[in-house]
């Protein structure tokens, strides 16, 4: 009897091992390229409010990557050595990025990217939206209220990130389409608006009176653009000026009729993101935690977490829906 009793809690025991296991805090990693504007930091503080990561199922630590590939490689072999169960990963630069995969892959953690793409097939899956798309909105935008003709300026991203390559295609298909229209002058800004006016100051003094539309590949630098117009005493309505993100100053931009902006959803990206991270760390055992599936249904399906990749659809913003959004910001 005593041994039919033992036999029965070494069973008990062996049973309540993977509940324990599937109960046990995860540690997740978020690499992003850099928190210094915005749209990053709102993508940070969604990861934040993952519901996973408020109830404590999740310990979150996320990196500030300084918009440096090597920074970002230094962080991955961090997250190796102190044994972290997933990695979210935003890189910067879309070749170099692939050196942390591997090490990640390597040491056998899953790897799920966000926002922005990587040269590697290691990922597990990857959730974003298509830049080539955003690229070819915010370009036909500007060229329809110019009429198709006269003069722009391109601002773009850090050279060599896929958000920068991609959206640059998109502005390119917009423009082979106007072919009476003339790009003047097309140089990075580094997604900062700093610079970005800087270079707007420039251009403006290099062509005076001659630049009709600005294609910002995001809304820092079309901001960056619009303070440079201002500051030069010319008026900005005049000018036809696209940005992409949905950043707070750039719905309220849009709302007055300065420019026009594409909402990329940070939330979705990385909410989605986090909850792939959960599910490879768990071996495939656990069921999405965040709303932003119901939010997109059929657009972006979860399908069991069986996909690669999960493309999160644009925003254009509108007049009709500006308001929403900026009351999501307070």
């Amino acid at each position: 009897m005593k041994k039919l009793a033992l036999a029965l809690v070494a069973a008990t025991a062996l049973l309540a091992v993977p509940a324990t296991a599937q109960t046990t805090k995860l540690k997740i990693g978020a690499a992003p390229y850099g928190l210094n504007a915005e749209f990053m930091q709102i993508w940070s503080a969604a990861l934040q409010q993952h519901p996973a990561v408020k109830n404590g199922d999740v310990e979150l630590t996320v990196f500030d990557g300084r918009y440096d590939a090597l920074v970002q490689n230094d962080q991955f072999k961090s997250m190796v050595t102190q044994k972290f169960d997933a990695i979210i990963f935003v890189p910067i630069d879309i070749d170099a990025g692939a050196t942390g995969v591997q090490t990640a892959h390597d040491a056998g953690i899953p790897v799920i990217g966000s926002n922005t793409r990587v040269n590697s097939d290691l990922l597990s899956a990857y959730v974003g939206s298509d830049d080539t798309v955003s690229g070819y909105m915010e370009a036909k935008i500007v060229l329809d209220k110019i009429g198709c003709k006269g003069n722009v300026v391109i601002i773009e991203g850090p050279i060599g990130q896929s958000a920068q390559i991609q959206r640059l295609e998109g502005n390119k298909k917009a423009l082979a389409e106007c072919p009476d229209v003339k790009v003047l002058e097309d140089q990075t800004a580094n997604w900062s608006r700093a610079e970005a006016q800087k270079l707007m100051e420039n251009w403006l003094t290099a062509h005076p009176g001659q630049i009709q539309g600005v294609i910002g590949q995001n809304d820092e630098m079309a901001l960056g653009a619009i303070e440079a117009i201002k500051a030069a005493g010319n008026d900005v309505k005049s000018f036809a000026i696209a940005g992409i993100d949905g950043i707070t100053d750039g719905l309220r931009a849009a709302k007055a009729g300065e420019m026009t902006s594409i909402l990329q959803d940070a939330t979705a990206q990385a909410q989605g993101a986090m909850d792939l991270a959960i599910f490879y760390a768990r071996k495939g055992d656990y069921k999405p935690e965040s709303d932003i599936w119901a939010k997109y249904g059929k657009d972006m399906p979860w399908n069991d977490g069986k996909d690669k990749e999960y493309n999160v659809p644009w925003t254009p913003v509108t007049a009709e829906n500006v308001d929403a959004l900026l009351a999501t910001r307070q």
